[in-house]
């Protein structure tokens, strides 16, 4: 068996050799772990061998192999290669040239440890009970084989993990219950990449071997993007996470890209561009079908002036051919549709990600997608919709309706509670919901790095009541509490739940202590007036149908005027989309960024009825005028992010 391999010594490439005869099907690089004195390692010459040839694609790795040969004849040394259960050991040669073969032994039990403690097998008197029966078949024993089963019988055999391709579907079941989360995934990337900007959108592309047309989901941001190390440590199934503290960081698991991705389609391709460096990188179900071991072919290019180069530093010349010769046969990417993705970097950097053969959802796709209308214009840019209308089960939540919203900007009566958790700071938004209050629902929303993890969490009295709490909702962001400062997290990798902590346990307490307070000091003994007994937000927001700002009313404006689409050259802001938006006070968690109103307004309100409302009485009509509640004609879905 001859194949072709690379070595490489603290990443930086040596040489490509020609192998022949190995004992295993080797990877296509190997990176050397050390030197050894020659002296050291017994019998190393009755270890079996294989022999390398170099094969350098350039002057630079000719000079490399000379340089590395002439180092191990002079000091003596061998050079030691740890793969799997074995230990390789590059013998030096015993005349130096830069195109001088070496030959390579190699220990199958992967120990490499010098023992001078006496062998029972040397002695003859004991050579039967070592090898067996004194017969022909039995002194047939070679001194290599005896020197292998001594080692074997010292230090048990290491195991080393292979990755089985259903692995990869395996993956994307961390998302089974939400496909959104594993789109969540993907955009937590890029914010971790600074991005300013990320475009999700749908393609149409044609399959190179079925010719059929599919859909392909894109993402495209203007992040970072990531070099060769990078882009290998988030398509690797486990890796060191880094020493950099980063507090806005949000990955911490190094799994979320692929569960992520493999939630979504079967096949992913990622394009990514630092200021020097551009990579490309494939995980694919369809590529590794069938085999026995997972395959992902990265190809990485390197800054030579104006021009993207092949990166000998990080894999051959042949391997890099070999990869993107994959990319090309299993996607529907060729060199001319690379060149155009890739030119939409310019010379910025950022990170594209596309993704086909999607998920499936009965006979159709898992997403559905509006193109919007043409032309560029920013009011109808079209919608990604998930295909399931099934509602996904949050505990505390009641009514099948799930709308997105800014929460924090739709509520009145709003409180600001303050405390401490295990010597740990935590503050919480108590206010009542309207809209929430119709439909029977009620709790806290639980944020961590600005992902929303837990929603219409109960605790309190509401935990035990349907009437307790209805209508209040709190947002408290929990990312000081839930992060440890030795690293670890009290997160689910799947970002979808904490874990069961003392941290989480005590949270719980606080928050149903705090909620308690609240729902007694402003609803239990409250009296109203219920000829006018309307709630209205603290403060009424309204958002740009063009910029997509918010912009706060004045106190005395009637929001029943607003037009259907309103721009910020109207009434009352009359300003311009460039001016920037207003904040909220310190403190206050934005919930999200999307449009809604609350359900109930005056009765000389020029809008249709609600319908399907009915009088109550006792609880309910201290909070709402039932009668004449009304929709109002705010009510927008923001398209894409």
């Amino acid at each position: 068996m001859v194949m072709f391999l690379v070595l490489k010594k603290d990443k930086k490439m040596i040489c490509t050799t020609r192998c022949l005869d190995p004992p295993i099907e080797l990877p296509q690089e190997l990176s050397l772990t050390c030197e050894i004195s020659k002296k050291k390692i017994n019998s190393l010459s009755e270890f079996p061998q294989f022999s390398l040839t170099p094969v350098p694609n350039n002057l630079h790795e000719k000079s490399e192999w000379g340089n590395f040969l002439n180092y191990l004849c002079k000091n003596d040394k061998v050079a030691l290669i740890n793969f799997e259960q074995y230990q390789f050991y590059i013998l030096p040669p015993a005349s130096v040239s830069t195109s001088s073969p070496v030959n390579v032994a190699y220990n199958i039990d992967n120990t490499g440890s010098v023992d001078n403690r006496p062998r029972d097998c040397e002695s003859g008197s004991h050579l039967e009970e070592c090898v067996g029966p004194n017969t022909a078949e039995g002194l047939k024993f070679s001194r290599a084989e005896e020197t292998r089963n001594e080692f074997q019988s010292r230090v048990p055999l290491k195991n080393f993990i292979r990755a089985d391709p259903s692995y990869l579907k395996t993956l994307g079941q961390a998302h089974s219950g939400w496909i959104f989360g594993g789109i969540a995934e993907l955009v937590d990337n890029s914010k971790d990449a600074k991005a300013a900007k990320m475009d999700i959108f749908v393609d149409i592309i044609q399959l190179k071997k079925s010719g059929k047309d599919v859909p392909m989901l894109c993402l495209i941001d203007d992040g970072q993007g990531m070099n060769h190390d990078e882009i290998l440590k988030m398509v690797s199934f486990g890796h060191k996470q880094s020493d950099k503290v980063d507090k806005d960081h949000i990955g911490k698991f190094g799994v979320g890209f692929k569960t992520g991705a493999m939630r979504l389609g079967r096949d992913v391709l990622v394009l990514t561009q630092t200021t020097t460096s551009r990579s490309l990188a494939f995980l694919s179900q369809s590529l590794n079908e069938g085999k026995d071991n997972i395959e992902i072919p990265i190809v990485t290019y390197c800054r030579q002036g104006q021009r993207m180069e092949v990166d000998l530093r990080m894999q051959s010349e042949a391997l890099a051919k070999y990869n993107l010769k994959a990319i090309k046969d299993f996607s529907p990417f060729n060199k001319y549709l690379i060149g155009e993705k890739a030119a939409l970097f310019g010379t910025g950097t950022g990170t594209q990600i596309y993704i086909w053969n999607l998920d499936e959802w009965g006979s159709k796709y898992c997403l559905e997608w509006h193109d919007g209308l043409k032309g560029g214009s920013s009011f109808h840019q079209g919608d990604i919709l998930i295909r399931s209308k099934r509602t996904r089960s949050r505990p505390g939540q009641i009514s099948q309706k799930v709308k997105s919203r800014p929460l924090s900007k739709f509520l009145t009566q709003t409180v600001i509670e303050t405390g401490d958790i295990l010597r740990r700071p935590v503050e919480l938004i108590l206010g009542f919901s309207q809209l929430e209050w119709e439909r029977a629902n009620c709790g806290m929303f639980l944020y961590w790095h600005g992902r929303l993890i837990e929603a219409y969490k109960r605790v309190g009295g509401m935990a035990h009541s349907a009437d307790v709490g209805r209508g209040v909702i709190g947002v408290v962001d929990v990312t000081n509490l839930m992060d440890d400062e030795d690293g670890r997290v009290w997160v689910h990798n799947n970002k979808q739940g904490f874990q069961d902590s003392e941290q989480y346990a005590c949270l719980e307490q606080w928050l149903g202590r705090k909620v308690d307070e609240y729902w007694d000091n402003n609803f239990d003994a409250l009296e109203l007036n219920k000829d006018n007994c309307v709630f209205k937000p603290d403060h009424e927001w309204v958002q740009c149908d063009k910029c997509r700002k918010w912009r706060i009313l004045p106190t005395n404006f009637d929001s029943r005027k607003l037009p259907l689409q309103w721009f910020c050259f109207m009434e009352p802001f009359k300003g311009q989309c460039s001016d920037s938006e207003q904040q909220m006070a310190p403190g206050i968690v934005n919930v999200s960024t999307k449009r809604s109103g609350y359900a109930c307004l005056l009765k000389d309100s020029n809008y249709k009825k609600l319908e399907g409302v009915t009088k109550t009485s006792g609880t309910d009509d201290k909070l709402i005028n039932s009668k004449d509640a009304k929709f109002p004609a705010l009510k927008r879905l923001r398209k894409g992010l």
